[in-house]
Parts: C-alpha cells; sequence; structure tokens
C-alpha cells in the first residue's frame, strides 16, 4: 500500500501534474494531508468568517464544498480522469464548526467501476468531533475531448 503525505512526491512519481487548482480548491483554501493510493485522501480546509453563517460557524454548502472538492480529487487521483460528474451527494452535519478551527475531510473509495464510483467520507474538527459525513456517487463520462 502506497502512501502520500506531501504533494511533492505524488508530482515526482508521476501520480498528479503540476500544482494548477480548480477555483473551486483554491477558494476553499484545500491543504493535502494524505492519501493512500486508490483508498483514500484527507485534506484540510480552514474554517474561514467568509465560510461562516451570523453564529459564527461555518455554512452548510462550504462544508458540503469541501467534501465534494475531495471526493473529485480522489476520484481523479484514483482514475487518472478529470471527465467525470457528481450524480448526487447526500451529507449530514453532526455538529458545527466555528472560525478559526480547522476541517479535516477524508474520503474513501468504497466502489470502482468502470462508470460509477461510489464514495463516502467524513469531516471533523481539530478535537477530531464528527462535523458532518457525506455519500456520493460519480460517474465517468468518457468524454475524449480533453
Amino acid at each position: 500500500m502506497q502512501i502520500y503525505t506531501d504533494l511533492e512526491s505524488m508530482i515526482a512519481d508521476g501520480i498528479i501534474q503540476g500544482r494548477a487548482n480548480p477555483n473551486c480548491v483554491e477558494i476553499m483554501q484545500q491543504q493535502f494531508v494524505e492519501y493512500i493510493v486508490g483508498q483514500s485522501l484527507t485534506c484540510d480546509y480552514p474554517v474561514l468568517e467568509i465560510y461562516s453563517n451570523p453564529r459564527k460557524a461555518m455554512q452548510g454548502g462550504f462544508i458540503s464544498a469541501a467534501f465534494d472538492n475531495t471526493f473529485g480529487l480522489l476520484v481523479y487521483l484514483a482514475t487518472n480522469r478529470l471527465d467525470m460528474a457528481t450524480i448526487d451527494m447526500d451529507v449530514n452535519y453532526h455538529r458545527p464548526i466555528f472560525e478559526n478551527d480547522k476541517l479535516t475531510v477524508t474520503v474513501y473509495i468504497r466502489s470502482l467501476g468502470k462508470t460509477i464510483i461510489h464514495l463516502i467520507g467524513e469531516a471533523f474538527n481539530s478535537d477530531k468531533q464528527i462535523i458532518a459525513s457525506a455519500t456520493t456517487n460519480v460517474t465517468l463520462l468518457n468524454d475524449k475531448s480533453e
């Protein structure tokens, strides 16, 4: 089982090509933590004021976006394909996470088919308390235009 804890090693091994991130990843300020090849991915997201609701808790849509960004990157790493689309994503919120904390999202591949990939994930605060859990199904589009 190959485990990576830094992007530079993944670039050197040819798993990813450079560091260009999509805008959705840049806005969320995603930080790579760990990739277990073909199995799981962990990323951190700062809980910034711009993501907060009036209670100073991270708004649920941003938590969902953190899951979506992490699920998408894991699918890319496992398939080396960008031609994908989310079919559905279900997020359950367990407790709030507040400004200046860190949201740690770990996602796992549960089924990797030829066209459909099923993934699950969990998000924790810096005290290791569960914040949210999620499941998703992603389809590979077979788009030859890339």
